[in-house]
């Protein structure tokens, strides 16, 4: 139950503000660039902190950094809804990005510890589903409370959702989940990495100026001497020789890291599309947008049981296929686009995201050792947070390109049109490499488990 309503409330809320995004922007003034930025200043902050606060659940129990987590979430959401400015707006999201950092970096281990391989799948279907069930319900809900209640009343709504989750929590979650129990903390780690990221982001957002290739590069190059680092301390935020030693884990990853590069900024260009290009009210944008989640939401269940008892490899990889064709047809999009192709496009879209989704996130807990189910949780979401994070970067860098540092106007609605079809056309492109990924684990029942001292274990 908590670690449902966690999975709902999150995405509940990025779905909703993806509706509220153009509201936001008139209320603030907000350029097509900043615009962007509502969305990837928190992504930044949940992927800072994702590995650290794994690992410290790890160390010192995962129901604790959830808890605190649940928290910060909670208060951030409410201060968000009171900012007065765009300096506040975006602060604030980071905070509430740091909080969802700690949610996620332990929900999902919390609930791999407690599921076996027998019904793991299925468990996390129903988590899943709840993903899908809080992005369906968010463009429609979101889009009514935009145009009745204004922007703030998304913020406001996660109060209560969040108070919920901690009364789960103190009442009925008893015991403590603890994997790396006595270890040291890698603070040289965690600081090179939480620099690193940050940089590589905002570069990318600012290329192909100096500035932005120089920031990129920098940021690279920290990621590489974190990944250096990593291999060769005793106690590292991530576990290197996963990615050396197992293949499963590996291509798994690299397939999350695809799709959720490709997809995550769907929506927003989507939400851009239907109220700028199209002209429709928040609410009608998304009645429109919630038939990608809802399919997500009602098949991910059944697909989680699926990776049960076939081949992970196969089902994901035939998801992965469907996202890259629903990828091509949205990339011919236009201004005069008949709404049943734009439905259609999203539905059969939902439907590949379903079957990729559970069973690819079971193959990658399914795949490691006992003690490192943390340390694999905070990788998968950390995968996840870089490649939505990547995805918001390579839409802003081609609406900047396009449209330019100013506000979206009729004037700039042919630019914002072009840059969106380009947008998808990268996309899908990505999800094709995805479906080779995907298909390039092998078999996860004949793969085995990597211990934590990496060596290869029999299923």
């Amino acid at each position: 139950l908590v670690a449902t309503v966690a999975s709902f409330v999150t995405p509940f809320m990025g779905s909703s503000v993806n509706i509220a995004l153009p509201v936001m922007g008139r209320h603030f003034d907000l350029t097509a660039e900043i615009l962007s930025w509502v969305n990837t200043a928190y992504l930044l902050a949940a992927g800072m902190f994702l590995l650290p606060m794994g690992k410290l659940a790890d160390i010192y129990g995962r129901k604790k950094v959830f808890l605190v987590g649940t928290v910060v979430y909670t208060i951030s959401s409410g201060l968000i809804a009171l900012s007065d400015t765009a300096f506040f707006l975006l602060l604030f999201r980071i905070v509430q990005g740091a909080g969802s950092a700690m949610i996620f970096g332990t929900g999902l281990a919390i609930l791999t510890s407690v599921y076996g391989p027998g019904e793991r799948g299925r468990a996390l279907g129903i988590t899943i589903a709840a993903v899908y069930t809080g992005l369906s319900c968010g463009p429609v809900l979101g889009g009514w409370m935009t145009e009745a209640l204004g922007w703030q009343s998304i913020f406001w709504v996660n109060i209560p959702l969040g108070l919920l989750i901690i009364v789960c929590v103190l009442w009925k979650l008893h015991g403590e989940w603890k994997g790396a129990e006595g270890e040291r903390f890698d603070y040289l780690g965690a600081l090179v990495f939480m620099i690193a990221l940050p940089l590589l982001i905002y570069g990318l957002s600012k290329t192909p100026t100096p500035q932005g290739m120089w920031l990129a590069a920098a940021g690279l190059l920290g990621i590489a001497l974190f990944v250096a680092w990593e291999a060769a301390a005793r106690a590292p935020l991530i576990q290197v020789r996963l990615f050396r030693h197992n293949i499963v884990f590996a291509m798994s990853n690299l397939a999350a890291l695809l799709n959720y590069s490709a997809l995550f900024a769907v929506t927003y260009l989507m939400s851009l599309y239907l109220q700028y290009i199209r002209g429709f009210e928040p609410r009608h944008a998304g009645l429109i947008l919630v038939a990608q989640p809802v399919m997500m939401a009602v098949f991910s269940p059944f697909t989680g049981k699926m990776s049960d008892r076939v081949e992970p490899r196969i089902v994901s990889s035939a998801g992965m296929l469907c996202i890259t064709i629903s990828l091509v047809l949205l990339s011919g999009l236009n201004a005069d686009t008949h709404l049943a192709f734009v439905i259609g496009s999203l539905l059969f879209l939902g439907t590949g995201m379903a079957l990729f989704s559970s069973p690819n996130t079971n193959a990658i807990m399914s795949s490691v050792d006992h003690h490192l189910l943390g340390v694999a949780a905070a990788t998968v979401s950390t995968m996840r947070l870089i490649g939505q994070m990547l995805s918001m970067a390579t839409a802003t860098l081609i609406i900047t390109w396009y449209v330019g540092r100013q506000a979206i106007t009729p004037e700039t609605h042919d630019a914002l049109l072009k840059s969106t079809r380009i947008s998808f056309r990268i996309f899908a492109v990505l999800c094709l490499i995805g479906v080779f990924a995907s298909l390039a684990r092998g078999k996860m029942r004949d793969a085995g488990r990597v211990s934590s001292t990496g060596r290869q274990e029999s299923p």
